[in-house]
């Protein structure tokens, strides 16, 4: 298994500096890494550095809290969009679902979703699993697949808890083969993150791409 093609190598540190996102995509060319992940600020700068390779480059909206307005999720989207984004990772509105407003849940990542697919761009929402109840789990990922998103993904890595297996597991039986599942926050070795693959999991966002593949090399 080539661990790197499941890792989307991420910076979203707020004082990440030009030096940390260059050296962040001199690693992802150097392991071929699937991707790395910015904040929108760095998504044009990123996408020189990696110019004329394979590495995607992916960018957060509505990070990391995701109550922002569903109309400024979509500007964000499409300026990210616009500066060469492949992917976008959007926080679903958590107040939203804890209401039970489903309908807005689903309408702000299907609009998202619409101005991502029309640019070919894929769109992998962040339910913010250590805030949600096993039934929340579930109803978003649900209204993930019913808005079109491509990706469903555990956290943040800002919340007050990262990925988990068991929830991996449940994500993956709930979209079963429809949607990816990435797993994200706190996975920083290889053992954490093949745990993680053998769980459902077909994306693994981390800081720690490069601690990963020493250790599978190790392996």
């Amino acid at each position: 298994m080539d661990i790197a093609k499941y890792i989307d190598h991420t910076n979203l540190k707020p004082y990440a500096t030009k030096e940390d996102i260059k050296k962040l995509c001199e690693e992802a060319r150097r392991y071929g890494f699937y991707a790395v992940c910015v904040s929108p600020y760095r998504v044009k700068f990123a996408k020189e550095q990696l110019k004329g390779t394979e590495v995607k480059v992916a960018s957060v909206i509505g990070f990391p809290l995701g109550a922002t307005p569903t109309e400024v999720k979509v500007f964000e989207a499409k300026k990210a969009l616009e500066e060469g984004a492949d992917e976008l990772d959007m926080v679903i509105n958590i107040g939203a679902l804890k209401d039970k407003d489903y309908e807005y849940v689903k309408n702000d990542i299907a609009e998202v979703v619409k101005v991502a697919h029309e640019k070919g761009a894929i769109v992998k929402v962040i339910i913010e699993t250590c805030y949600l109840t096993d039934e929340e789990k579930e109803i978003a990922c649900k209204l993930a697949m019913e808005a079109g998103a491509d990706f469903v993904k555990t956290s943040t890595g800002f919340g007050s808890g990262g990925a988990k297996v068991e929830d991996v597991k449940l994500m993956r039986k709930v979209v079963g083969d429809k949607l990816g599942v990435k797993a994200a926050g706190g996975i920083r070795t290889y053992e954490q993150a093949l745990e993680m693959i053998k769980a459902g999991a077909n994306r693994i966002g981390t800081s720690s791409g490069v601690k990963i593949i020493e250790g599978t090399k190790r392996e």
